[in-house]
């Protein structure tokens, strides 16, 4: 089995080695304007949409003391209205969680244990986003795309930028960008087409010798039709409210 696995690596390496792009073998110093102006058109979109729903599946590496990575997947189900409702259902193996915000409170629900919180938060998604990572240490499914400012989040500290070539994610075709910030890399997938919406993300952490990735396929629905009760939690019968403790200040 070792032998055959180890066969079947150097056959998958020396494949990919013959098909790698030119772009990307090369890995041109410095940040592409190209692959900027690509992200740039795709967060100003999707900030230009007062309405939308998204699915992201995602997989997580987690690196176990000996170094073995092991994978959890997860599904995550986002609604969002600007400028100041959204929600977020997620479930996978290591969560299963609901996520409300409709304008003046934030509600986070476990339906497996039924416990449920509700906190004060403020007016806008933005600032809500912000206090929930920043007050809560709670990240929002696809959060960093729901900004308005999202390309300046997205940019922050990156050193290098380019366009690795043209792509297909899920039969769409695509432009394949890569970007390296001083401890994360990371590639986005964005429609070669009028909308220009990301479809894959992956996230490589540089901090860990591991190098563990996060991927993301993410599916858009820019006319969904949301009734007056998506953005707002109703406790099921037989839930408990809880606390939520605010993160420790770094």
């Amino acid at each position: 089995m070792q032998s055959t696995l180890r066969h079947m690596g150097a056959v998958t390496l020396a494949a990919m080695a013959f098909a790698l792009p030119s772009s990307a073998a090369a890995q041109p110093a410095g940040i592409d304007p190209q692959a900027t102006k690509l992200v740039k058109a795709s967060t100003d979109f999707l900030a230009s949409q007062k309405r939308f729903s998204a699915e992201t599946r995602s997989s997580l590496e987690v690196v176990l003391t000996s170094g073995q990575k092991i994978q959890f997947d997860h599904l995550a189900r986002l609604s969002v209205q600007r400028p100041n409702k959204l929600r977020a259902d997620r479930v996978g193996d290591l969560v299963e969680q609901a996520f409300y915000f409709d304008g003046k409170s934030l509600t986070i629900f476990n339906p497996g244990e039924k416990y449920f919180a509700t906190v004060a938060a403020p007016g806008t998604l933005e600032e809500m986003l912000d206090f929930a990572r920043t007050r809560l240490d709670i990240v929002a499914p696809a959060g960093d795309l729901i900004y308005g400012n999202a390309y300046d989040i997205l940019m922050t500290d990156v050193t290098q930028g380019f366009v690795v070539g043209k792509a297909v994610v899920e039969g769409v075709r695509c432009d394949h960008l890569a970007f390296r910030a001083p401890h994360v890399d990371w590639q986005i997938w964005i429609t070669a087409d009028a909308r220009q919406l990301p479809r894959k993300v992956v996230i490589t952490d540089r901090s860990d010798d591991a190098r563990p990735q996060s991927v993301s396929l993410i599916s858009w629905d820019l006319k969904p039709k949301f009734k007056d009760s998506t953005f707002t939690f109703v406790p099921p019968k037989g839930s408990t409210k809880i606390e939520l403790v605010p993160a420790k200040s770094k």
